[in-house]
């Protein structure tokens, strides 16, 4: 018997031979000159007119071998896409991770699904913020987001201060020069949040998809090796179609 996989094999290339025979169908009949014939034969008036040579032309195309040949060619198409598409509706396997089945007789088209889903899954995931690795973080259950150690920095206040670099005399004033000086005047305390995730996080989310996507293609390839009946409907149609 003929396995599904083997008929999806195989029908890319019916779809893309039949869409081609069928534009070239199309194209033929468009040429009206291959479907006119004609027979003229010339008889003179009289005995002694010209005797001229009779004309004929063969029709080389009809519409009616065209539609059989089309028939044909469309009659395989349907018979495989009906296979494939009969066999869907039963093929299927378990989605089975570290030995336990997670989705017991997904059917195909679920599982095709399924593994688009999970790429764009893996991505999503793959994007997801990250904790600053250059602080110490720590889960805090009161806002449900991570949290650093308290740190605590001197708050500090310029104020001017008078350097005299001459004094006075009789004759001269003072010289002096105006400089700032850094005063503490009180302190910071700052607790750093945030809503990332730990680096150990992402990574395990991002091993858990690939293992589900390995195990739901796993699946795929094994519900594709089922067997399947042969449909045969181009028969049924064309004969309606056609007749």
């Amino acid at each position: 018997m003929t396995k599904l996989n083997q008929i999806i094999a195989v029908e890319k290339g019916v779809k893309s031979g039949s869409a081609r025979e069928l534009a070239e169908a199309r194209a033929l009949l468009q040429k009206q000159a291959l479907l006119a014939g004609i027979a003229r034969t010339y008889q003179p008036k009289d005995e002694e007119g010209e005797q001229l040579p009779a004309e004929s032309t063969r029709v080389q195309v009809t519409s009616e071998e065209v539609l059989r040949r089309t028939a044909a060619t469309l009659t395989r198409l349907f018979d495989v896409t009906a296979t494939k598409d009969w066999a869907n509706t039963t093929a299927t396997a378990d989605v089975t991770v570290d030995g336990e089945v997670l989705l017991p007789q997904v059917p195909v088209s679920y599982l095709l699904f399924l593994e688009k889903q999970l790429a764009e899954l893996h991505q999503f995931v793959k994007s997801l913020p990250v904790l600053d690795a250059a602080e110490s973080w720590s889960f805090d259950d009161s806002t449900d987001t991570w949290r650093t150690d308290a740190v605590r920095t001197i708050r500090t206040r310029k104020v001017p201060r008078n350097h005299v670099k001459a004094e006075a005399t009789e004759k001269h004033p003072a010289q002096v020069e105006v400089y700032y000086e850094d005063i503490a005047v009180g302190y910071w305390t700052t607790v750093k949040f945030s809503g990332a995730l730990p680096a150990r996080r992402v990574n395990e989310l991002v091993q858990r998809v690939e293992t589900l996507r390995e195990a739901v293609q796993f699946a795929r390839e094994e519900a594709n090796g089922a067997e399947v009946a042969d449909r045969r409907t181009g028969d049924a149609v064309f004969r309606y179609l056609f007749r």
